[in-house]
């Protein structure tokens, strides 16, 4: 196996990475994503006006569902026990801010699945407005944080 790229094999052909030997640690991840949105379309969120019903409560359960299956959509992520998801959605003057927190006692880290939540969150928004607002678009879906792991804690500055 190449040391610079761990999901390569000796032949150079995709593969997952075998984490058998790695110790089982309290990992954590934090994701976040941005949709922006037309002001109508925030006006409509804030009374609870919106055609589809309650959209941010639905894009909530969405991403935390995505979270878990995070590992049958991503070719060479990990099935992980997922500890905690936890998503939170505020609407803003602009949109909708999503961060995400998801946790595991496991030996591989939950960056994905953080990211997955946000992304799908995003996109739940976007399918219960887009005849209002088509140009709704989601922005900065990224990683704030992890912990845990042999490399440690990170934090974006």
């Amino acid at each position: 196996m190449s040391n610079e790229f761990t999901h390569l094999n000796n032949s150079g052909e995709a593969n997952m990475v075998d984490v058998t030997g790695r110790e089982t640690t309290v990992r954590e991840a934090h994701a976040s994503a941005r949709v922006n949105l037309s002001p109508k379309v925030v006006t409509m969120l804030r009374d609870s006006s919106t055609p589809k019903g309650d959209v941010l409560s639905t894009a909530r359960i969405a991403g935390i569902m995505a979270a878990k299956k995070t590992s049958e959509l991503i070719p060479l992520c990990h099935p992980i026990a997922i500890n905690k998801i936890a998503l939170e959605l505020s609407i803003t003057g602009t949109g909708v801010e999503i961060k995400s927190q998801v946790i595991t006692s496991d030996r591989t880290g939950v960056e994905m699945e953080a990211l997955t939540a946000v992304s799908v969150a995003g996109l739940t928004i976007i399918d219960m407005i887009k005849a209002i607002d088509p140009s709704a678009q989601i922005n900065a879906i990224q990683v704030d944080s992890k912990s845990g792991g042999k490399n440690g804690d990170w934090v974006r500055e």
